[in-house]
Formats: structure tokens, C-alpha cells, sequence
């Protein structure tokens, strides 16, 4: 034991200052994870969710899909009413299909389908694509990934068109006699009745595109919608009262004449070499099918539609087939050629201006706004998104540094 007191004193202080830093080196190191709390941290992943689904449009509609998919996988039976959702329905003895209610049930669950590849094909190949093509404007873009859309779209469903066309008797290269003969179409086989269905989940997922605004609004936005609504009812009524060859034949003549023109605009979006020969390419075809082909067609519905097959109106053996169905039949095939008329002009100024002129522009399905506009709108998407998001950082730094405030404290005392 110490006789000097300022000795025992420097002793005791050095004995406390060790035992204070052995207490620090023990005592575990408080993470800035654990230092937030749980309500923040909550708060955090629940507003981060709605800016997640902002970028990634695809996700809601695959969730969708994996449930009914879910739901088949755990009774995969015709029983299983998930069954009718995936599947076609009313399958006969004979290898063909009826018709019946549960085919909206088909209609509606690849509408979400075609939600899902649009939206992820446009977000996570197509923009990408653009880029590398050296695209840099937003909205040229956006055009580009919605004619590339629709060419892919169309790179599928054409082809199985024409296959439905060639595999039903008397249809093949658009015989308009063979659309009458057999009236009516009550059954189909199973790549007929896909392919009208399929077909009728796109035009349906597309009039949910035009509505909820996800494409920038063209200069044609009204005859857009009026084509739409002639489209749709088409679709609709030719599957109900079973005047379904005629509508395949115009499914076709309109598929093949958009999947050109998409194309060759897509080709002047790159800039590319070929797009003045991919477009006088467009015009002949588009003139062709939508004006020639179809109007063979109408001139049928005048003619043949009465003289061909039966002619007479009987709910109880489904013969809708009368001068009510022909007047309204014509009618809507003479809008829709009207439409496609207008659109036949535009294309022809388009090449009147890029013959003579050398402008590649197309007045018809550019936006009203220009460019900068365009861009202008997205960059106050991406200022605002990053605000709210810088926002919610701030406060969660207030929050973590006051949740250290704290946990000092109780470590003093």
C-alpha cells in the first residue's frame, strides 16, 4: 500500500479509466439499423411501394397472373374454376369448341396477360433497346417502344391468323362466299377460337391503355377512339351471333397492314437506311388489304350476305343472319373503312412531304406537344418522385438521430 496520496489518487483514476474502456469494448456496437425504429423503418418499405410499382407498371398484373395461375395449380381439374380462366371452355366430343360465358372469363384473364408483357416488354427490353439504338428523346422514345409493341404483337398473332384462315374450309385467301355457306359459326376449333379470343383481350387491354392515359394522345385521338368503339362492337357481336369468318378476315387484312406500318415507323425512329423502302412497302400493303381486301368484303355483305346460305331470323335455332344483321354489319364495316380511308390520306401526305420535301415526319401519330414538352413532363415525373423521396429521408434522419438522442441518454444514466 501507497504511503504518497497523490500516488494512491493517480492509481484509483488510471484503475477507473481502464475498467470504463473494458465496459465500451463490451458493450455491443449499436447499428444505424437498430437505431431506427420499427414504425420508420415500416414507413420507409410501405411509401417506397407505390414509387416501386411507378417504374415497374408490370408487377401489379403478374401478381395477378400467379394467383389464378396459384389457385389451378392447387386442383388441376376442369372442376377448378381457375380451369376456365387459363383454358379455353366448352370443348366437344367432336375436337371443337362452343361457345358460352366462361370465355370472358378467358378473355379477362389474358387482358391481364397482355397488360404484363406490354408493360414489361416497353420497361425491360424495348426502352433499353431505344437507347442503344440512340434514341435519346423521352418521347421519341415512347413512340418507338409502342410501334415495336405492337410489330411483336403482331409477329405472333399474324401468322396464327392466316393458320386459322387456311384450316377453316372455305375461308382460304379471303372467299367471301365461304363467310355465308355455313352460317352460322357456332363451333370452332381450338387455334380459331384462341385467336378470336386473344385477339379480343388485346383490343380490350388496349381501349384500358387509351383510358388510363399511358400513351401520349396523337393528333388523330378522336378517330382513335371512334375505331376503338367500331372495333370492339365488331368483335363483340360477330362472336355473339356467330358471324365470327367474317371477322377473322378482317382481323387479318388489319393485323398484317399495322404490323408494316409499325415497323416503318419504328425504322424512322433509328433513323435507318431502309425506312423510305419499308414505307412505300406500307402504303402498298395497308392499300391492298384495308381498301381493296376489305372492300371486297363489303361489297359481299351487300351482296352475298342474302343470297348465300340462309337468310332468316330465328332466336331459337340462332339464324341472326336477316336484314337487321346485314344493315348493321354493313354499316360498321362502312365506318371502319371510312377511318381507314382518313388514315390512308395521312400516309400519303406523309409521302408526299417525304418525297418532295425530305421531311420523315408523321403529323398523323406524333403527339400535339413537342418534344421538349414531352420531356419536360418526365422530368418533372423524376423531380417530384425524388423530392418526396428525399422527404421521406430527411425525416427519417431526424427520426434515427432522435432515436440516438435517446438511446445516449438511457446509456448515461
Amino acid at each position: 500500500m501507497s504511503a504518497d496520496p497523490l500516488q494512491a489518487t493517480a492509481e484509483n483514476g488510471g484503475s477507473r479509466h481502464r475498467r470504463a474502456k473494458l465496459r465500451a469494448q463490451e458493450s455491443p456496437r449499436l447499428s444505424s439499423s437498430s437505431l431506427k425504429p420499427a414504425s420508420t423503418r415500416r414507413r420507409k418499405i410501405t411509401r417506397g411501394f407505390p414509387v416501386w410499382l411507378f417504374w415497374r407498371t408490370w408487377a401489379l398484373p403478374l401478381v395477378l397472373m400467379l394467383a389464378f395461375v396459384s389457385a389451378y395449380a392447387f386442383n388441376p381439374t376442369e372442376s377448378n374454376l381457375a380451369y376456365h380462366f387459363l383454358f379455353l371452355s366448352y370443348r366437344l366430343e367432336s375436337g371443337q369448341y362452343g361457345k358460352g360465358r366462361w370465355d370472358l372469363a378467358f378473355v379477362c384473364f389474358y387482358t391481364i396477360f397482355l397488360s404484363f408483357s406490354r408493360e414489361f416488354l416497353v420497361r425491360e427490353v424495348l426502352q433499353p433497346l431505344a437507347r442503344l439504338g440512340g434514341i435519346r428523346s423521352h418521347a421519341k422514345q415512347a413512340r418507338f417502344t409502342e410501334q415495336m409493341y405492337q410489330a411483336s404483337y403482331i409477329a405472333f398473332v399474324g401468322p396464327l391468323g392466316v393458320y386459322a384462315m387456311k384450316q377453316t374450309p372455305g375461308l382460304w385467301y379471303f372467299a367471301t362466299r365461304g363467310m355465308y355457306e355455313s352460317f352460322p359459326n357456332r363451333t370452332h376449333d381450338a387455334v380459331f377460337k384462341f385467336y378470336y379470343l386473344f385477339q379480343t383481350a388485346f383490343w380490350i387491354q388496349q381501349a384500358i391503355v387509351m383510358l388510363l392515359g399511358q400513351e401520349k394522345p396523337r393528333k388523330d385521338f378522336k378517330e382513335l377512339i371512334v375505331h376503338h368503339i367500331i372495333t370492339i362492337a365488331l368483335i363483340s357481336l360477330s362472336y355473339r351471333f356467330h358471324f365470327t369468318y367474317i371477322g377473322l378476315a378482317v382481323y387479318i387484312t388489319h393485323d398484317i397492314s399495322d404490323f408494316f406500318l409499325a415497323v416503318s415507323k419504328s425504322l424512322n425512329y433509328l433513323n435507318h437506311p431502309s425506312q423510305a423502302a419499308s414505307f412505300a412497302l406500307c402504303i402498298a400493303v395497308w392499300t391492298y388489304l384495308r381498301h381493296y381486301i376489305n372492300l371486297r368484303i363489303l361489297y359481299s355483305v351487300a351482296t352475298e350476305f342474302a343470297t348465300v346460305g340462309p337468310y332468316e331470323l330465328d332466336w331459337e335455332t340462332q339464324q341472326y343472319k336477316c336484314w337487321i344483321s346485314q344493315i348493321i354489319t354493313f354499316a360498321l364495316l362502312a365506318a371502319l373503312q371510312a377511318l381507314n380511308l382518313f388514315w390512308l390520306y395521312c400516309l400519303c401526305r406523309v409521302a408526299y412531304r417525304f418525297v418532295f420535301l425530305g421531311i420523315a415526319k408523321d403529323d398523323r401519330s406524333e403527339a400535339e406537344e413537342s418534344e421538349a414538352e414531352a420531356e419536360g413532363v418526365e422530368r418533372r415525373k423524376t423531380l417530384n418522385l425524388e423530392s418526396s423521396k428525399a422527404v421521406e429521408e430527411k425525416g427519417e434522419g431526424e427520426g434515427t438521430e432522435a432515436a440516438r438522442s435517446g438511446r445516449r441518454t438511457k446509456l448515461r444514466g
